[in-house]
């Protein structure tokens, strides 16, 4: 059988060693021509195994416990309880004790260093967090629930 076919399983032969030579140089030209393409795509299959690997092992991450101290009196009243009350931040504060020393927003904002536009930012939120609708008005609640003196 073999020497009655070996003609054909010869150029059988030949013709696979042929296409496994012309599939070698067909995948050298894709890498030599896409070689930053195929190293982005490797670095963006590591990362995604990465991301999905830290997903499951911290999904069940333990929640820690905090503790705050709030300082009370003998007596148990808060002390300084006004700027707790309205949830002020420290930066919120410090606008609203400049908007009691008379400054206007451009004022403030050369005090602060920071922009008008984050001084104008800081004022609508006291207001909101106040519930008040002019600076006046923010000024003078401020003064009688003890935020600012």
């Amino acid at each position: 059988m073999w020497a009655k076919n070996k003609g054909i399983i010869g150029y059988g032969f030949a013709f696979a060693i042929l296409m496994i030579i012309l599939k070698w140089l067909e995948i050298r030209y894709v890498f030599f021509n896409n070689q930053f393409e195929l190293y982005v795509g490797i670095i963006a299959l590591i990362f995604t195994a990465l991301g999905i690997w830290l997903a499951f092992n911290f999904k069940s991450a333990k929640y820690r416990q905090v503790n705050i101290e709030v300082p009370y009196t003998d007596n148990g009243f808060l002390l300084n309880k006004a700027p707790y009350q309205f949830n002020l931040s420290r930066r919120e504060l410090e606008v609203l004790q400049l908007m009691a020393a008379g400054l206007s927003n451009q004022e403030i904002a050369d005090r602060l260093f920071v922009s008008l536009n984050t001084v104008k930012t800081h004022t609508v939120q006291i207001f909101s967090k106040m519930d008040v609708k002019r600076r006046t008005q923010a000024v003078d609640f401020a003064r009688r629930s003890n935020v600012i003196n």
